[in-house]
């Protein structure tokens, strides 16, 4: 029973970890991107260019208009493959869908590298 309430606890801290510990490798790193303190990003692309980046070893997101390279993030996606369903497309419908928490919010503008280049 003693070694049950021990490998619970273990198992507790790891999870625990996982959502308090930040998962961005790049966080700390200066993005070339970052134009100041108000957070925007002076970086745009086409819908062409986050197109070309759709596999797990290269995965561009776009949601609400602004684009966001989550490859770092895809291993580590606790929805596992779900976050490849539209790489190198627009996920705005699927992450705002009820399977986020808040938390999501915060971790998402780590990876962003730039605005989506209005269609002509």
């Amino acid at each position: 029973m003693d070694i049950f309430v021990i490998i619970s606890l273990i198992l507790l801290l790891a999870l625990g970890a996982f959502f308090v510990i930040p998962r961005s490798q790049k966080k700390g790193e200066a993005k070339e991107t970052d134009s100041g303190a108000n957070g925007t990003t002076s970086r745009s692309y086409t819908k062409d260019e986050v197109s070309k980046h759709n596999t797990r070893k290269d995965c561009w997101i776009i949601i609400k208009d602004k684009v966001y390279d989550v490859t770092p993030y895809v291993e580590e996606h606790p929805g596992g493959d779900a976050i490849l369903n539209n790489a190198g497309d627009d996920s705005t419908e699927g992450f705002f869908g009820p399977q986020h928490g808040t938390r999501v919010f915060d971790i998402i503008e780590d990876f962003c590298i730039g605005l989506l280049k209005a269609s002509s």
